[in-house]
């Protein structure tokens, strides 16, 4: 069991990623608005905003999708969606994604793992 943790640059890419999760069978996942650190350093701390150059075409906000996936063949399906949604995470400014072990869960729908 793994907690997929993706962190997506383009927002406007939340609705087809969800979509293509539903696709290969993740069907439930949590979606919260995020921004990264650059926002804070360039925006909210006057001393680094003069860094602003070097965080060029990262994004203002994102979201961060979190879903507890049963199956690592579907956790390889996810993260073969993302890619084919955002492009390579390689890019910069695309996005990050991982897993994270899960050892138990507790509060998921019923039937979650059938």
């Amino acid at each position: 069991m793994e907690l997929l943790v993706a962190v997506i640059n383009d927002p406007n890419r939340i609705e087809e990623i969800v979509e293509a999760f539903l696709e290969i069978g993740i069907t439930g996942a949590t979606i919260i608005d995020s921004f990264g650190m650059g926002k804070v350093l360039s925006q909210d701390i006057p001393i680094f905003a003069g860094f602003r150059h070097l965080l060029a075409g990262s994004s203002a906000s994102n979201k961060t999708i979190l879903s507890v996936i049963r199956d690592p063949e579907i956790v390889d399906l996810a993260f073969a969606a993302l890619q084919k949604v955002c492009g390579n995470l390689e890019n910069p400014s695309t996005g990050i994604a991982f897993t994270i072990p899960v050892g138990r869960v507790q509060g998921l729908r019923p039937g979650w793992d059938d």
